[in-house]
């Protein structure tokens, strides 16, 4: 049996890694290197449904193939939001998760609530049109980074009803629980629907 193939606009491989993850046996997930693509797709907007969107956008009138692109942001209470759309960049042109994860701890230095959410927001594109899933997952900020697995903030959030943190949970574990796997396990089912 052929795999239907969708391309998924990232060059993130852990991204990759969790969406391939959920969709292995009904997709052939199509990376951006995968497919040529090489240059930046900026992301301008303040709302992570904006820039998951123009990513979505962008690669559907490139290529003409179904596709889909997400958006994630940390948004902490007692920062009023932030990183959020910024997270990836947080610390500034060019930074690593490593410069983002100090950033964010230094910013909580003193801060009693440490109330946080991670969402993924998801646009995808088939035959022209385009839907949005959302996932999300609440949880706080450590005072410490703890775990190996993962990226991004992953050594710094702990999620409710949890003692560790998701960079200290093998993938499969996170996958149960976390806000792409939210966000992903209603764009399989609408998948499902529309094979």
């Amino acid at each position: 049996m052929t795999l239907k193939k969708i391309i998924f606009a990232t060059n993130n491989a852990h991204k990759l890694d969790e969406v391939r993850h959920f969709l292995n046996q009904q997709y052939e997930i199509l990376s951006l290197k995968e497919m040529g693509f090489d240059q930046d797709i900026d992301e301008p907007y303040f709302t992570l449904h904006e820039n998951a969107s123009v990513k979505s956008q962008t690669i559907y009138n490139h290529f003409g193939l179904d596709c889909f692109a997400d958006d994630t942001g940390l948004e902490v209470e007692a920062l009023n939001g932030e990183p959020g759309v910024f997270s990836a960049r947080y610390a500034g042109p060019g930074c690593t998760f490593r410069d983002n994860v100090v950033k964010l701890l230094n910013e909580m230095k003193g801060k009693a609530n440490r109330n946080a959410r991670f969402r993924t927001v998801i646009s995808l594109i088939v035959n022209g049109q385009e839907y949005h899933f959302e996932g999300q997952v609440d949880g706080h900020i450590a005072h410490e980074t703890a775990g190996n697995e993962g990226f991004g903030y992953d050594p710094v959030f702990i999620p409710n009803g949890y003692s560790k943190s998701f960079a200290q949970m093998p993938l499969d574990e996170k996958n149960q629980i976390s806000h792409r796997a939210r966000a992903v396990a209603k764009l399989v089912e609408f998948l499902k629907q529309t094979k």
